[in-house]
């Protein structure tokens, strides 16, 4: 790059981004440019003398302006500084310049003492690394003076293998910018903790200003201020209303400017066109969040979309997090803290569960029908029109809040499908967490702007790689909430059924066979007649069987004798049983009195129907089994050369916007991850054809280059098993006969055996998912594809070869001889590597791929490349 001729102004506006520190706040980072020079200057001002010392090893008390010229004029290619922005001022600077003759750069950093410890350091150096990588640098090196123990910390705990020397107490260290294993993993485990801080700034709020507090019952301003002085929040609530001097008995403040005393969220319930100014108060305030109830924004249009993206860029901007607009608001059922600043009326009982919910109109339904049912909450967060906080924000709070066992989610549209994945997978791993995904077919408009479009294979696969449990309504999510908030996980799919209706038993033997559960026996039927004491008697014998891992128990009310007694003895006899209990009892739905045990865990959930009970203990177990799985690692093949791949990738795709690969060319990209295409020879006549067959080596088979001649399930364009000259020059007629065309693939018969399908599907949120099946027109019609987003970790790969409904075809079905599973997964193996690799690849097949227990053979393959799609979850850290 020419450095004279660059425009400091130009530069790639990904490396912009918002990013939130270790405490929850927030900066925006961007690249420098030469109008940032008087921020410079006082940003270099307000540091210390000793933090100046630090980085410039000496007095700097000033910056002379041929300095300045130099650090705010770079070509953000050989010379690349960044800045941490809080509002108007620059908070922490970040640079790198390349090294004369050298793939390798100086970096530096210094961060405002009033930022110190709040992470900024970390950030800088992921994003500086990112940016090098895109330069072709492929290394860092620093000079840190050996007493700056803040700045050593910062490069030792990255997760890079650093190389340090010293000389006269200065620290020279040098490491690839590679990520690497622990890299990632120091990366993903700060965003955790900073995401999770910045909405524990939500729920746990010291003090409250409801900013349009109204008298009037019949605005949500009256409603918000009511529900929150209701609900006996623990800290201080401040009506905000310029007309009145009291709001509710509560004395009120024409501003939240003229609050006394500090406030940490900021309940806003004022028209839309107000909200921009209500924003600049709370920012000049110092407020932490707010949470936006007020509607009119992006679901009434681009105007709307428009001031919502400005709101959310804004708050971000100076530090601050935003729930909604058109939210319904947050819920902390913490006796500590007593927060319902909601509009629902009604907020839920103490409980473990955590609820986020995009829909605010849903909300006050879901609210009520969790109190109904008799499901308790810790937290809710209804987050409307999500232009800030999002569903992900929630998990990483729920993946270390102690007080949540069970997640929640009612989801319409995802805004980082990919980092939902990651973050879900991991979550997972320890907290159920169950989801209602909407949307199918269309997006609310307050959600299209913050949303990426994904179809339900990928949605699917989504799910079950993160160990998802996905269920079809809210009464489904209800349901299976019950059971994993009350009842311990089941260790097996063996359950055990007792009850006093024989037609009640069977109703509950078919939904547990059809849910995929196993009986461990006939349903236990103790007759409608059975005195409390020996259904408690039948009850305890089934569950303390060790083949058995849940009981479902099923019981019609006898007329002389009080329901009530049952259901005590149920309780007693399961009361010392770490096995889950489902029920359908005395009609009841959710969790009755006598089926309650204090403190909430153990308490027996009952269900209208035993099939709803059946469906809900199949879920768990089914979650159970995914948990109990090992979680696998991502692991890369041998034999991949990816910088060539690379470097061949580039030269061919150039500025095309698509481009499908040749013969040659596919074969020369797949040789690169050691995949390899039984060997073939294209000709054009038949003379050449026989030469092809005798240099290959016979059998061969004949292919019309017609594709969709050549995939008929009748075989027109393929002639199979050709021994010798002649057979070929009767295929290679019968060919051009058929297709009129005279080019013809020949190629060696590979060994016979399962006819598969590997394949690459661009996602635009995923970028790239990895499909398997077994080839066929019934597994096309039926669809009997399984698919996982990249990257897989071996565990999915071993999943995905045996999840379609086929696949016992590749175990030995009916004394068939199995295939080689394991030619199959690494297959499948180095496709999924390539894709991650090279998102380039926007689509790619490999069918048939002929497996047998001699290997896994690819016939044929298919590469188109274009522009790669953003990826939302790769890089450094940032907000979406």
């Amino acid at each position: 790059m020419d450095t004279k001729t660059a425009d400091p102004y130009d530069f790639p506006r990904h490396w912009e981004a918002d990013v939130v520190l270790s405490d929850g706040g927030t900066v925006r980072l961007r690249p420098i440019v030469p109008s940032d020079a008087e921020k410079l200057l006082a940003f270099h001002g307000r540091m210390s003398e000793r933090t100046r010392y630090l980085r410039y090893f000496g007095p700097y008390p000033r910056i002379p302006p041929r300095d300045l010229e130099r650090f705010t004029t770079v070509d953000h290619h050989d010379r690349v500084a960044l800045v941490a922005q809080l509002g108007d001022e620059i908070v922490a600077v970040g640079r790198f310049d390349r090294l004369p003759g050298r793939y390798v750069a100086e970096v530096a950093f210094v961060v405002e003492d009033a930022h110190q410890g709040r992470g900024l350091g970390s950030i800088l150096l992921e994003h500086l690394a990112a940016a090098a990588k895109e330069t072709g640098l492929r290394g860092f090196v620093a000079e840190v003076l050996a007493e700056n123990g803040q700045m050593v910390r910062v490069f030792r705990d990255a997760g890079y293998s650093i190389s340090r020397e010293i000389e006269e107490g200065v620290l020279h260290l040098e490491f690839a910018i590679d990520p690497t294993e622990r890299s990632i993993e120091v990366a993903h485990a700060r965003e955790q903790a900073a995401e999770a801080r910045s909405v524990h700034n939500v729920l746990h709020p010291r003090s409250i200003a409801v900013i349009g507090a109204s008298t009037d019952r019949a605005k949500i301003g009256h409603a918000a201020l009511r529900n929150l002085l209701y609900a006996d929040f623990a800290g201080p609530v401040y009506p905000v209303n310029a007309e009145y001097r009291s709001v509710s008995g509560v004395r009120a403040y024409a501003s939240v400017l003229d609050i006394p005393d500090d406030v940490d969220l900021a309940v806003v319930a004022v028209p839309s066109a107000s909200v921009e100014g209500v924003l600049d108060d709370c920012l000049a305030k110092g407020v932490k969040a707010l949470v936006i109830v007020s509607s009119g924004f992006a679901e009434t249009g681009p105007k709307g979309a428009e001031m919502q993206r400005r709101l959310a860029k804004e708050a971000r901007a100076h530090g601050m997090r935003v729930v909604g607009p058109n939210a319904l608001g947050v819920i902390n059922t913490d006796p500590a803290v007593r927060m319902n600043a909601t509009l629902a009326p009604r907020p839920p009982a103490r409980g473990r569960t955590g609820f986020f919910c995009q829909s605010g109109a849903l909300g006050t339904a879901i609210l009520a029908a969790a109190t109904d049912r008799g499901l308790g909450l810790s937290t809710f967060v209804s987050a409307g029109n999500r232009a800030d906080v999002s569903g992900n924000d929630l998990l990483q709070y729920w993946e270390t809040d102690p007080a949540t066992d069970v997640v929640l989610l009612y989801l319409e549209s995802f805004g980082n499908p990919r980092k939902f994945a990651r973050v879900a997978r991991r979550l997972g791993r320890t907290k159920p967490i169950v989801v209602v995904k909407s949307g199918r077919h269309a997006v609310r408009p307050g959600l299209a702007a913050t949303s990426v479009s994904v179809d339900e294979t990928s949605v699917q696969a989504l799910f079950e790689q993160a160990g998802v449990i996905r269920v079809e309504s809210l009464a489904q999510l209800f349901d299976t909430a019950l059971l994993l908030e009350y009842q311990p996980l089941p260790r097996g799919h063996r359950v055990v059924i007792v009850g006093n209706s024989s037609a009640l038993g069977m109703l509950a033997a078919d939904a547990a066979l059809a849910n995929g559960l196993e009986l461990s026996g006939a349903p236990v039927d103790v007759g409608p007649g059975a005195e409390p004491e020996v259904f408690a008697a039948a009850i305890r014998e089934a569950v303390r069987r060790s083949d058995v891992d849940a009981l479902i128990v099923v019981f019609v009310p006898p007329v002389a004798v009080p329901g009530t007694a049952y259901a005590r003895a149920l309780r007693e006899a399961v009361a010392d049983i770490d096995k889950p209990v489902v029920s359908t009892f005395l009609a009841v739905e959710g969790i009755p009195a006598e089926l309650a045990v204090e403190g909430g865990r153990g308490s027996i959930p009952s269900y209208p129907s035993p099939e709803r009970a059946a469906l809900a203990l199949a879920r768990a177990a089914r979650y159970g089994r995914w948990r109990r799985s090992p979680q696998g690692s991502v692991v890369r093949p041998k034999g991949i050369a990816t910088d060539q791949a690379r470097l061949l990738v580039e030269e061919w795709l150039g500025d095309a916007e698509e481009r499908v690969l040749t013969d040659a060319e596919t074969l020369r990209l797949l040789y690169c991850y050691d995949i390899s295409i039984v060997p073939y020879k294209l000709v054009s006549d038949i003379h050449a054809a026989v030469a092809a067959a005798d240099e290959l080596g016979y059998p061969v088979v004949l292919k019309t280059t017609s594709e969709p001649m050549r995939h008929r399930s009748d075989l027109v364009g393929v002639r199979l098993d050709l021994d010798g000259p002649a057979s070929v020059r009767g295929g290679y007629a019968a060919l051009h006969e058929a297709s009129g065309l005279d080019d013809v693939y020949v190629q060696r018969m590979a060994p016979r055996g399962v006819s598969c399908v590997i394949g690459l599907q661009d996602d635009p949120s995923f970028g790239t998912l990895v499909s398997f099946g077994l080839s066929g027109v019934v597994n096309d019609l039926l669809g009997d594809r399984a698919y996982r987003a990249v990257p897989l970790t071996d565990v999915d790969v071993a999943d995905i070869v045996l999840a379609p409904k086929a696949s016992p075809l590749l175990t030995g079905y009916r004394g068939t001889e199995p295939v080689d599973l394991k030619a199959l997964q690494d297959l499948v193996l180095r496709v999924a590597t390539l894709a991650e690799d090279l998102p380039e690849v926007r689509s790619l097949s490999l069918e048939p791929v002929l497996a047998s227990a001699e290997g896994a053979f690819v016939s044929s393959a298919r590469i188109t490349l274009g522009p790669p799609p953003s990826r939302g979850d790769t890089g450094p850290r940032r907000l979406r």
